[in-house]
């Protein structure tokens, strides 16, 4: 007979908060763009981008304080 191991649940997987990008660097501008960096995480990402992250931070709390 072959002893039983007890069984291992799978680890949980735990998604970290996406970073908001408090801090941010400007690293390359041309006639149409500006990349920034963020201080926090690195990624690179126009800076466009940034504004449409905060907008969409900001529909989320309103919807969250809407049901609430």
């Amino acid at each position: 007979m072959i002893p039983s191991q007890p069984s291992q649940s799978s680890p949980k997987k735990v998604v970290p908060e996406p970073c908001k990008h408090p801090r941010v660097q400007i690293v390359s501008r041309d006639e149409d763009s500006e990349y920034v960096e963020c201080k926090e995480c690195g990624d690179v990402f126009e800076s466009s981008e940034l504004k449409d992250m905060a907008i969409e931070a900001k529909k989320e709390i309103e919807e969250d304080e809407a049901a609430s």
